[in-house]
């Protein structure tokens, strides 16, 4: 596999997968890998990550899940490329399908109804929010510059199945944004859990899984602690990195 300049090969530490990653670019993070441990357990026939970046969420949910076909959509032409070519270097083009595609016409390529599963890790920061002085592709990854959370879950309420799933990984101060905006759509948030770096710290993050056209009944799972009180990984953050059930 030829790379790009500043591109590098990234071992995934599960059955074998690697990823392409742009030493310049904004790389996936735990809030990924959270987000596939989340979902996995999820059937799905049909699996579609919107904002998917490098294509970490298909990759991992391919080796996680016996779901038969995954999308990925990605804005920035660039980074979709980099998502194909990860597709491509596992040998799974035949699974993994990456568009280089703006969300928003997502309807104009998949029929409504179409997907059981939908993931998105979306950019986190609300435009406006704060100087954006960095590169274009950090930008769009991190702030409601391209698309909103209103964008995300209006799209994803039309391409679900009647029993499909929307999960979402976010900020803990967007969780009140998620749960109106799902049931603004129709989205009936079912799984909440919060993810915190240590115990007795603030949630840094929020899982959310949402179910079209459900009846309202949400259960708020454990909290998720990721690193013991020494710093090192915690006994559930091991089992999820090594892609255990």
């Amino acid at each position: 596999m030829e790379l790009k300049q500043n591109e590098q090969i990234d071992d995934l530490q599960i059955s074998g997968l690697r990823i392409i990653q742009n030493n310049d670019g904004f790389k996936f993070g735990t809030d990924a890998v959270l987000l596939s441990d989340f979902s996995k357990d999820i059937k799905s026939k049909n699996t579609l990550d919107l904002c998917c970046g490098s294509g970490i969420i298909p990759l991992l949910l391919s080796a996680k899940t016996k779901t038969d076909h995954f999308c990925g959509i990605e804005l920035q032409p660039e980074v979709s490329d980099m998502a194909k070519r990860s597709v491509e270097m596992n040998g799974l083009s035949d699974k993994i399908e990456i568009r280089n595609l703006d969300l928003c016409d997502a309807l104009s390529v998949y029929p409504k109804r179409s997907f059981d599963l939908i993931t998105c890790n979306p950019p986190y920061m609300r435009a406006g929010s704060a100087v954006l002085n960095e590169q274009d592709y950090k930008i769009i990854s991190r702030h409601e510059v391209k698309c909103t959370l209103e964008d995300i879950i209006r799209v994803s309420s039309s391409l679900l199945t009647l029993t499909g799933h929307l999960v979402l990984v976010h900020r803990p101060s967007r969780l009140c944004d998620m749960i109106y905006l799902m049931r603004k759509y129709r989205i009936e948030p079912k799984r909440i859990r919060f993810v915190h770096t240590v115990w007795g710290e603030a949630p840094s993050l929020v899982l959310c899984d949402g179910l079209y056209n459900a009846k309202s009944d949400v259960k708020i799972l454990p909290p998720l602690i990721l690193y013991n009180e020494d710093k090192t990984p915690s006994e559930e953050m091991k089992r999820i990195y090594r892609g255990e059930c």
